[in-house]
């Protein structure tokens, strides 16, 4: 009866109890591993999250330092480009001063050269290389030199605004990425974990292009600032020596003039007073002329006058040289009567004074038709100078550019 009571298949209950044991150890078990596992996975994502959020956070400091950065050597790109347009424009300003300047020096050069073209009309003694001549050779290599400096600085003055443009592009191509690589960070620095649209792309952790170094990167752009800066002085120091160019070149072309014109009015005066020397010594030959005409007029008088005395005479001797015999005598009156007759026949035969005379009337002839001539001289020399070249340089206007 026992044997049918007790089923050799069942567990002893304390085999029940054990197990229920251990499936209770075993519960708690995997639960206390379960939360540590749950403790440890909050712990982790509390790190990963701290440490995600300072790395972000620390990228969005260095992106705002970059921004600054950027910002800051945008302005100083931003200031050295209004520096050299400004020059640049300055320049342009000195450069229309000096093609002024070289324009303004064409017409007094060209008026220096028709004096003296104008001069070689000069005739007789008068075509003389006077202080005029020189003055006006002086005055006309002083405006080709001029010109030839003023040329010069024209060629500088444009290699110059060359220079300046190109520091321009250089600023304006740095400005131009620099605003591009802004709006870029300025993008960047936007985002936020929240910004719609934002995008795995795996691609972008290869470092691909040509990207260059910190340190190149300024020394790119401080390379433009300085070669700006250079240009720029140069700029301020060409526009000094145009200012001292034009100046001076102004100063001795005035000076110049003057003395040109100085010579001019020395010269005409010169002129003037030996016409007028001469004009003196004119009336004085044809005075002089006038008074030896009626000398020649009185000795051919004279001589005609002495015809009645000496026929008087003669006629007498002949009559006396009739008497008869002792009367033909040689008397007291035929002595007088032979001393008359060959005092006016001598009287007669001194006709060299009236040859003298008419010798001296053709000198002063002639006299008179050298000083008529010299007289024309002197009138075509003032005509030149007074009239054509005087009144000619009246035109000339040396202003200060």
């Amino acid at each position: 009866m026992a044997r049918l009571l007790q089923d050799p298949s069942k567990l002893h209950p304390s085999e029940w109890y054990t197990a229920n044991n251990m499936q209770c150890a075993s519960t708690e078990s995997q639960k206390s591993r379960s939360e540590c596992m749950i403790a440890e996975s909050w712990r982790l994502v509390d790190e990963i999250e701290k440490t995600t959020q300072k790395t972000q956070s620390d990228v969005n400091k260095k992106l705002e330092q970059r921004r600054e950065e950027i910002k800051f050597w945008k302005q100083e790109l931003d200031n050295k480009l209004g520096q050299i347009v400004h020059e640049t424009e300055m320049l342009l300003t000195f450069k229309k001063r000096l093609e002024r300047a070289l324009e303004g020096c064409k017409e007094p050069l060209v008026i220096a050269q028709k004096c003296l073209l104008y001069r070689q009309r000069r005739v007789g003694i008068d075509l003389v290389h006077d202080e005029v001549e020189q003055e006006l050779v002086k005055e006309a290599e002083v405006l080709q030199g001029i010109i030839a400096l003023l040329g010069h600085t024209l060629e500088q003055t444009n290699e110059q605004i060359r220079r300046n443009r190109s520091a321009k592009y250089s600023l304006d191509m740095d400005l131009k990425d620099k605003f591009t690589a802004l709006t870029i960070d300025d993008y960047c620095a936007s985002l936020t974990n929240d910004t719609p649209h934002i995008i795995y792309a795996d691609n972008a952790m290869k470092l691909e292009g040509n990207f260059v170094s910190p340190e190149d990167w300024i020394d790119f752009s401080n390379l433009n600032v300085e070669k700006a800066d250079k240009q720029r002085n140069n700029s301020l120091a060409l526009k000094a020596l145009i200012d001292s160019i034009l100046s001076q070149t102004a100063n001795d072309m005035r000076k110049q003039c003057e003395m040109v014109n100085a010579a001019f009015r020395n010269r005409v005066k010169e002129v003037k007073d030996a016409k007028h020397k001469l004009e003196t010594l004119l009336a004085m030959v044809m005075d002089e002329t006038a008074s030896q005409e009626k000398n020649i007029a009185a000795l051919k008088k004279a001589i005609a006058d002495k015809e009645g005395p000496v026929k008087v005479a003669q006629t007498r001797l002949e009559a006396r040289n009739h008497r008869p015999n002792l009367e033909l005598c040689y008397d007291t009156v035929h002595s007088s009567l032979m001393s008359e007759v060959q005092e006016i026949n001598k009287n007669i035969q001194r006709q060299d004074a009236l040859a003298q005379a008419q010798e001296e009337l053709k000198a002063l002839s002639r006299r008179q038709l050298s000083l008529e001539e010299e007289i024309k001289v002197k009138e075509n020399s003032l005509y030149i100078d007074e009239v054509l070249c005087m009144q000619m340089r009246e035109s000339v206007c040396i202003n200060n550019y």
